[in-house]
């Protein structure tokens, strides 16, 4: 299986804030932003793959500040590192400024996504190489998140956690 660079899972859809995706206040509704950060986040796992996948988890969301209505959003999506059949992928949230087109990240999200065989059983991906620096901050961390999210669900002995404990320890 072929190891394929991180930007070869980039995507990106731009969306208006139409009044039916607002809350009372006038706000983008979370969870709407959260449908949005799914799709784009699910093209850039089946990207990297090539096969069908679905969402393991939404590790982390930062709702950073309020999206209004009318506003222009971009969301940018990447694989930031492969496991056997897993996929963390980012997301970067952007509001564009109607006037001048300048664009300035607003919120974030973090995804888990399983590769499927026809039978919903759990398939081997292929190896992610980051280039850019910030892919390669996000790769690296990645190993700590998924160990962080094995501790709490139950599924690791902190004991095993030699990119946590790498933090704390020399």
């Amino acid at each position: 299986m072929k190891a394929k660079r991180a930007s070869e899972t980039l995507a990106v859809t731009t969306h208006v804030v139409l009044p039916n995706d607002t809350n009372p206040l006038g706000n983008l509704f979370g969870g709407q932003l959260l449908a949005w950060m799914d799709i784009v986040a699910s093209i850039s796992a089946q990207r990297h793959c090539r096969r069908v996948v679905v969402t393991a988890s939404v590790n982390n969301v930062s709702f950073q500040e309020p999206i209004l209505g009318s506003s222009i959003v971009t969301l940018e999506s990447k694989v930031s590192r492969a496991f056997s059949s897993s996929m963390e992928v980012f997301v970067d949230v952007f509001i564009e400024d109607q006037v001048s087109g300048a664009k300035r990240k607003c919120n974030e999200a973090i995804y888990t996504f399983v590769a499927v065989d026809q039978l919903g059983g759990p398939i081997q991906v292929p190896e992610l190489i980051p280039e850019t620096d910030e892919e390669k901050s996000r790769f690296d961390g990645a190993l700590r998140r998924k160990q962080l999210s094995l501790i709490l669900a139950g599924k690791m002995n902190p004991k095993d956690a030699t990119e946590l404990k790498a933090l704390f320890f020399e």
